[in-house]
């Protein structure tokens, strides 16, 4: 017999055995990258809410969100309920030749919740999945006729190759194969915009644009289209009959003040919006892309085509189920109302850190419970850092910008026990993110606490937290 681990062994390891496992049977880079930082050292015991309990019984408070998972924060009651109901009662998880009571029941509050007639929904795993599913469908609508999708300068959309094709941004850094057909526009420009559009419609004026996939709220880099920005590309998309689709994968289920970011502008309906993250409720893997009735009719709905889309996990029993109630939280705990909440003191508290502190902090951005801290791009780096710095990564143009980054991530974690992230698109922000459930006295510990690392600046930060690397970076304790 093969030497397994038990589940009861796996939750005695040590954080040492942790990475030795992590380096030889998962990836010694991660180990490199997440283990060098604080966190990486240590091993979650439990987690509440915005909380996360450690084994050596420190409390972290989670500003992460989970990067965009924890809207409901960690072990939300209710969905902890709700599936252990689904497994006392032996519920079936899947089989495809029944019909889900879960998944028509989530479509059925998906359609009631979302304007206009975006009424058929479909649930694969991840938000990558959703988003080339609704460019599969879009294909699908124009019979194949229609060979071109545009995507933005800035766009994030995920990371497998089709979802890939249409992400621009630097962290998918090697060149793979790419869905043949797509170009880009500048982000939240209309005449960037009509000149995408121009480059593919031909001299009858007939469009050869299939979809155009947007991401209303970037949540990667903290930019929001106009009111104006939207109406006009939704207006000239059903000019041109080019299916539109809505990136929420991030921003969707409250966190930038409404339900989905796109509702904040009356009369504004894509054909398609893409979901994922807290649709689960932080315990599930799900995703969905929600259609206009028109455009799905007539891309799926026949005899022939009716399973040219599909997945293994398609309407997973408890994946559905759990769904089910973190929407239903969503809505019933307000969770748009609790962002504007959160924003009424970030917002403010934020810029109040940046005029405090002008040395290092260059600006702030974001919406609700999603904003950013820009920190200042130094023209070179200490000498005492330089030093300690790989020659790879110091030729790297925001090697700064990453670094100072990483250092407050770092003080804040191991003299605050706060963790955050930050984001690593065109520019890099200290992202603050909370779950939901957070209040204004988490706010208020986050911000007191960031004020305080600033307070030590930028040269020290950078020397404190290049030291702390070069150390964990010499092996196991």
């Amino acid at each position: 017999m093969p030497d397994l681990l038990t589940l009861d062994q796996a939750e005695r390891l040590g954080i040492d055995q942790v990475h030795d496992l992590y380096g030889r049977y998962v990836s010694r880079s991660q180990v490199s990258l997440i283990g060098t930082f604080g966190f990486g050292r240590d091993l979650v015991e439990s987690a509440e809410g915005a909380w996360i309990h450690l084994r050596d019984g420190r409390r972290i408070l989670d500003f992460t969100g989970g990067v965009g998972v924890l809207n409901h924060g960690h072990n939300h009651p209710r969905i902890l309920k709700a599936r252990d109901r689904f497994r006392a009662e032996r519920r079936m998880e899947v089989h495809k030749n029944y019909l889900s009571p879960y998944v028509a029941a989530l479509g059925h509050n998906l359609a009631a919740l979302l304007p206009g007639d975006l009424n058929i929904s479909y649930f694969p795993n991840s938000g990558a999945e959703a988003v080339e599913g609704a460019v599969k469908l879009a294909y699908k609508y124009h019979g194949g006729r229609r060979g071109t999708v545009l995507h933005t300068d800035i766009a994030f959309h995920g990371k497998l190759l089709g979802a890939g094709s249409l992400t621009a941004s630097p962290e998918i850094h090697f060149e793979y194969p790419r869905l043949p057909g797509t170009d880009s526009f500048a982000y939240g420009d209309i005449e960037s915009f009509r000149l995408a559009l121009e480059r593919h419609t031909d001299g009858r004026g007939h469009s050869d644009v299939y979809s155009v996939v947007l991401e209303p709220f970037s949540a990667s880099s903290l930019r929001e289209c106009s009111a104006e920005f939207l109406h006009e590309v939704r207006r000239l998309c059903t000019e041109l009959d080019i299916v539109l689709v809505f990136d929420e994968v991030y921003t969707g289920w409250g966190r930038t003040g409404e339900l989905f970011h796109f509702m904040r502008h009356p009369g504004l309906v894509p054909d398609v919006v893409t979901t994922s993250k807290s649709f689960g409720g932080g315990k599930s893997s799900i995703s969905g892309y929600i259609a206009r009735e028109p455009v799905f009719r007539r891309a799926y709905d026949n005899l022939r085509d009716a399973t040219l889309h599909s997945t293994t996990y398609y309407g997973f029993g408890e994946e559905t189920a759990t769904a089910l109630e973190a929407v239903a939280i969503a809505v019933e705990e307000d969770f748009p109302g609790r962002a504007r909440k959160l924003g009424e003191i970030l917002a403010p508290g934020l810029a109040g850190l940046a005029a405090r502190h002008p040395r290092t902090v260059a600006g702030t951005a974001g919406r609700g419970a999603l904003h950013g801290l820009y920190l200042r791009q130094g023209r070179s780096l200490p000498s005492a850092v330089r030093d300690l710095v790989p020659v790879r990564l110091a030729k790297d143009p925001q090697v700064y910008a990453k670094l100072l980054t990483g250092a407050v991530i770092a003080a804040l974690y191991r003299d605050h026990d706060i963790l955050t992230f930050f984001g690593s698109n065109q520019s890099i922000a200290l992202i603050v993110a909370p779950p939901l459930v957070a209040g204004e006295e988490e706010a208020r510990i986050f911000l007191d606490a960031l004020d305080a690392v600033l307070d030590r600046g930028a040269p020290r930060l950078l020397a404190d937290f290049v030291r702390e690397k070069a150390t964990a970076g010499r092996g196991p304790r």
